[in-house]
């Protein structure tokens, strides 16, 4: 059974979890004074330790005033604070041969950091002096501009890049779901430092943040330096209140999908993305999809794979995916190919996902839940990940399944399951994006 993550003050005593996990390791979550989630994963053996500070918002949490702002911060928070330059902050993770980064989401933003367990309370007061105590001056905002303006061309100029991007438009267009995450070049020419500052003091708290790590990691140690690093930069480390609550995951999306979106590029191959609206996050037939996509579109023994390069040669590229979030997701199909056999491809596309629902075989299943079980513990086998499965067990799901739970849920979806989740994502309205030459 998963264990539950509840949401409650320091000062109950059920704030404070320890439970064992696969092959001993040890897992403690600790709600600290202000409201402050730490929730760890001790490895034995594992000399590395990965370290995320997130924040529950991302680019969908936007107002409109402040569109682009959560983008803007993941580069403004790494250019210094009142105690270290942005120099400061790159040579603490150099010298201990350690890395740091940050990532936004639509609905979430974490900075993170990996080095060698001896270093990760270093790292936990950097990561942690970057984000209670960036400097966000006019200088660095405006230098900062620039990057984010080169940032939006390099992935601009990458066709399959801007396909996924419009493809959430289409489906989920007026959403703030179907907003770019960056921004678009226009947005971020627009947005004022004053809006940045607002989303920053709105967003980055005490009862918002939530710290995981994964590793070779000491949780009560980890913990006072949190306090300590929390205390120094300013923020609240004295109130007994409870975090912030999780996203509502039962919100209605109102968004229009758009049938068609043709982006002109003068480009050698037509990238193509089509599907449709697909399951939100905690939905209970989340494994179910993880089978259907991998038989569909995964590896290349994959059903498009298969038909589409194997039998046919209509491309090198094809594959499936899904894109859970709170209240919905995404789930599409991809193939980039040449624009005289586009709209062939697109068909083929549609038409495999049409011959799911008419069943699978028994080998199909069980290979699907052979390498799903494989990737997932080979992906878990770095501290990296198993951090960010902390933090979206905390954040999403309000619980943690250990892996062989995991897996036995993979194990237990059954053919007529896969058929049935084919059928219905088959059968609901559709968008498509083609980005290539005009026909």
């Amino acid at each position: 059974m998963p264990h539950d993550l509840p949401l409650i003050p320091a000062s109950d005593p059920d704030s404070s979890l320890t439970f064992e996990q696969d092959h001993g390791a040890v897992v403690r979550r600790s709600i600290l004074p202000g409201g402050v989630r730490v929730f760890t994963e001790q490895i034995p053996g594992m000399r590395s330790a990965t370290l995320g500070a997130w924040i529950g918002k991302g680019s969908r949490d936007e107002l409109p005033e402040h569109a682009g702002s959560t983008h803007f911060l993941e580069h403004l928070l790494f250019k210094g604070t009142p105690t270290r330059s942005a120099l400061d902050i790159a040579e603490s993770f150099d010298r201990v041969g350690g890395e740091s980064n940050a990532m936004t989401a639509k609905e979430f933003t974490c900075y993170y950091a990996r080095v060698i367990d001896v270093d990760l309370l270093m790292a936990t007061e950097v990561i942690l002096d970057m984000v209670t105590g960036a400097k966000l001056t006019q200088a660095d905002f405006d230098l900062e501009r620039g990057v984010i303006l080169e940032e939006l061309a390099m992935a601009d100029d990458d066709p399959g890049d801007v396909a996924h991007e419009r493809f959430a438009e289409a489906i989920l267009g007026g959403h703030s779901l179907g907003r770019p995450i960056g921004g678009t070049p226009d947005i971020i020419k627009g947005v004022e430092r004053r809006a940045v500052l607002e989303h920053y003091g709105e967003h980055y708290r005490s009862q918002g943040l939530i710290i995981t790590a994964a590793g070779g990691v000491e949780h009560y140690a980890l913990c006072d330096a949190v306090l300590t690093a929390l205390s120094r930069g300013g923020w609240d480390t004295d109130g007994d209140v409870a975090p912030l609550a999780r996203r509502d995951t039962t919100a209605s999306v109102d968004s229009t999908l758009t049938p068609r979106l043709n982006v002109v590029r003068d480009i050698e191959q037509a990238h193509i993305v089509l599907g449709t609206r697909g399951l939100a996050a905690a939905d209970e037939r989340r494994n179910v999809l993880g089978v259907m996509s991998t038989i569909l579109g995964a590896g290349m023994s994959s059903r498009l794979f298969q038909e589409i390069r194997e039998k046919r040669g209509l491309a090198y590229t094809v594959y499936s995916f899904g894109q859970p979030h709170a209240e919905t997701g995404l789930f599409g199909m991809y193939a980039a190919c040449s624009p005289t056999r586009a709209d062939e491809v697109a068909g083929l596309l549609m038409a495999e996902l049409e011959r799911l629902s008419e069943g699978i075989t028994p080998g199909e299943l069980e290979r699907a839940q052979g390498q799903i079980a494989g990737a997932t513990v080979l992906r878990l086998e770095d501290s990296y990940s198993r951090m960010s499965r902390l933090g979206k067990a905390e954040m999403v799901f309000g619980e943690l399944w250990s892996i062989g739970e995991a897996l036995d849920q993979v194990r237990e979806v059954t053919a007529d399951d896969v058929a049935a989740l084919a059928s219905e994502l088959a059968a609901r309205p559709r968008g498509e994006v083609w980005v290539g030459p005009a026909s």
